[in-house]
């Protein structure tokens, strides 16, 4: 519906579909990762998909971000579509889904479209989520009202969040994160306008902290390509790591300019990688991981699968559990993400049947050994531990 966008028209979804349905899908998808479908458009491609495919299921998911959700989601059900998605009203909104409750009294006592929900019975979910949210507080996006912005720089919901904590932790933030969200337009941009949902949304938003970082703009990013070290998620798009983007549409000549003489991966990335030997991966893990042959059977063929996919990622997690105990999953949740106040008690099940309570008494002066002494009790029995103090940078 707007004439600006030339690139992902009607005939481009009705086309997907049309393939999609023949290799035998049991339903068609519209996946709206960053809340972008507007009302009109919403009617007229899922109306035309109705039309197109009389028979086969038809799915909406969309994100909240500049308020338009609910309202996107009543012109799919008026359109024709099956299942919408929505989120319960502690927990919609922005950059998550749309009220479910809104959605339910919008439709209710319309023909064909009533989900025969009553609004009241979701009440004790709405109670129960919010007072759970307050528990993940530390990472929500601060994020208090709907943004329209989202037309312009196109960030899925899901990723705003996470680029938002990556840019602070960066120090790109609060002040320069309006500058991030400009630049994930440029970056996008710069690649060649490409679908954005995991993991090509992180390559856009790598390069968007990429060029705040070096106060680059879109055409110093293109003129400097050949010296400039970009971040690896980047580089292995432009290789075809992750698939290649619509149209065979690669962005020259940033793309030569930042592969050089790289390997790259025309069609399928899994088609010509080397078979993975689960066994062996088992035995590798036995050997470089103490705890790894004490574990069930089925935690062992978990680890083995995300090894395989994961392998970094998986290490990283094994280092934060000698470093500091695989117990930490046994804390409450809130404790795990911020400090006990003075004198807080909590649980903790550290095994089966075996409950241990916690309580945190003090926290001493940095000592001579630059460390701090930590006093709590154990089940009544005093404890006191040191902890090393880490400097920041500039300290």
């Amino acid at each position: 519906t707007d004439p600006t966008m030339q690139k992902y028209s009607l005939d481009y979804y009705l086309e997907m579909a049309d393939e999609l349905v023949s290799h035998g899908v049991h339903m068609l998808c519209i996946k709206d990762m960053a809340g972008l479908l507007r009302p009109r458009a919403a009617t007229e491609l899922v109306t035309a998909l109705r039309k197109q495919f009389p028979d086969t299921p038809l799915h909406v998911h969309t994100h909240d971000t500049a308020g338009t959700g609910v309202a996107t989601q009543l012109a799919c059900a008026f359109a024709g579509a099956d299942a919408v998605d929505a989120a319960i009203d502690s927990m919609s909104g922005c950059t998550s889904q749309p009220s479910i409750g809104a959605i339910i009294n919008g439709l209710a006592g319309a023909e064909g479209v009533d989900t025969g929900i009553k609004p009241d019975a979701i009440l004790p979910l709405i109670t129960y989520w919010e007072q759970t949210r307050g528990l993940y507080a530390p990472f929500e996006a601060d994020m208090r009202a709907g943004s329209t912005d989202v037309y312009l720089h196109e960030m899925p919901g899901g990723q705003y969040t996470n680029l938002k904590f990556q840019a602070y932790s960066l120090g790109l933030g609060p002040e320069r994160w309006e500058e991030v969200k400009v630049a994930y337009a440029a970056a996008n941009r710069v690649l060649g306008d490409i679908v954005k949902v995991t993991p090509s949304s992180k390559v856009v938003g790598d390069l968007s902290q990429f060029m705040v970082q070096n106060k680059l703009d879109e055409a110093q990013v293109v003129e400097q390509a050949s010296e400039l070290a970009f971040p690896n998620s980047v580089v292995e798009y432009l290789q075809g790591m992750i698939g290649q983007p619509p149209f065979g549409d690669w962005p020259e000549p940033l793309r030569s300019r930042v592969l050089k003489d790289k390997e790259r991966v025309e069609g399928r990335p899994g088609a010509s990688m080397a078979p993975v030997n689960l066994a062996e991966l088992e035995g590798d893990l036995t050997e470089k991981y103490s705890d790894f042959e004490y574990s069930s059977k089925e935690r062992k063929a978990r680890d083995v699968l995300t090894y395989a996919l994961y392998p970094k990622v998986y290490d990283e997690f094994k280092a934060w559990c000698f470093q500091n105990s695989a117990y930490t999953s046994s804390l409450p949740t809130r404790a795990f993400l911020v400090p006990l106040e003075e004198d807080e008690e909590i649980e903790a099940n550290l095994s089966q049947g075996v409950t241990t309570h916690i309580k945190f008494k003090a926290v001493s002066e940095i000592q001579p050994s630059g460390k701090k002494e930590v006093f709590f009790e154990v089940n009544g029995v005093p404890r006191v531990v040191e902890v090393a103090v880490k400097k920041k940078a500039g300290d």
